[in-house]
């Protein structure tokens, strides 16, 4: 069964590396390093996923996203979440929407969730969709 933990310092040149070798661009360390020091400072929660040793995937909680209604509501959301493709179809976007989930609910009833609109988030958008999230009728936003 695969493993979740916090992120550490020392996952994050592994995750970079994992990512760019998918040519997944924009994800470099200073974006790392800028979530755990969120993390460390209890505005984000990072969870990194392993099989085994291997960097899997991993997800982030902003407790006070930018997204105005969510910031409004105070409704924590779901972001960034990263499967590599050799480990999708193995319920590990699941287990780290599961333990997200189980985070948020620690603090409160509702959870939110930026959905990407590029064809490379379609495994993510039916993911969310599975699991009951719906828009919420305002449109796109551009982030």
């Amino acid at each position: 069964m695969p493993s979740l933990a916090p992120l550490h310092r020392s996952d994050i040149v592994e995750i970079v590396s994992a990512l760019a070798g998918f040519g997944w661009g924009g994800k470099d360390r200073a974006q790392y390093e800028g979530y755990l020091r969120e993390q460390e400072h209890g505005v984000r929660d990072v969870l990194v996923v392993r099989s085994g040793t291997a960097f899997a995937g991993y997800v982030t909680v902003k407790w006070r996203p930018e997204y105005p209604p969510f910031r409004a509501a105070g409704i924590p959301e779901i972001q960034d979440l990263n499967v590599l493709p050799s480990y999708r179809r193995r319920r590990i976007g699941t287990r780290l929407m599961d333990e997200a989930e189980r985070l948020i609910a620690t603090r409160g009833p509702v959870a939110g969730i930026g959905v990407g609109l590029h064809a490379d988030y379609g495994a993510a958008q039916r993911l969310y969709i599975l699991r009951g999230y719906v828009p919420d009728a305002r449109g796109v936003t551009l982030a």
